[in-house]
């Protein structure tokens, strides 16, 4: 045994059973163990709060999708009726344009046919006017080559008189 005391192999294994026994004394590995599991529950709860507001942001971005989605579809629809009543309202301006056209149109073909009734009133009446004078002119030739008569002029004369 003496030479197993100079091992320094023998010392070392030594120093090492008495310090685990200082360790167990000191109930170090109790300690470490607790510390370890507080430790050990604090992580997993941090994990499990870690996991749930991964679960939160989840349902938080389907949500999100959704409404997303939702909303484009909305707003396809809101442009393509946009576009229908675009269509629509061209078309009725369209309508409405061609109906004021065909009404101002009609109004312009009355006031043409007027001008011209009225002008060929005034022609016609133009024409009696000459057509009088001429006669007229005839007449006073016709009556200065012939012979008064008395009794006629005298006549005449009667006839003024009684229209004024």
């Amino acid at each position: 045994m003496p030479e197993m005391m100079q091992d320094a192999e023998f010392w070392i294994r030594i120093a090492l059973v008495v310090f685990f026994l200082i360790l167990i004394v000191a109930k170090v590995p109790g300690n470490l163990w607790k510390s370890l599991g507080a430790t050990g529950e604090a992580v997993r709860a941090e994990l499990d709060e870690a996991v749930r507001i991964r679960q939160e942001a989840t349902e938080l971005l389907n949500t999100i999708k959704a409404q997303r989605l939702a909303s484009e579809q909305k707003a396809r629809e809101l442009i393509a009726n946009a576009e229908e009543e675009a269509a629509r309202l061209s078309a009725e301006a369209h309508a409405k344009l061609e109906v004021t056209i065909k009404r101002r149109e009609a109004l312009a073909v009355r006031k043409i046919e007027q001008a011209e009734a009225q002008a060929t009133a005034d022609v016609k009446a133009a024409a009696a006017d000459m057509a009088a004078q001429v006669a007229e002119a005839i007449l006073i030739d016709r009556t200065a080559k012939l012979t008064s008569d008395a009794s006629v002029d005298k006549a005449i004369g009667q006839l003024e008189g009684r229209f004024s």
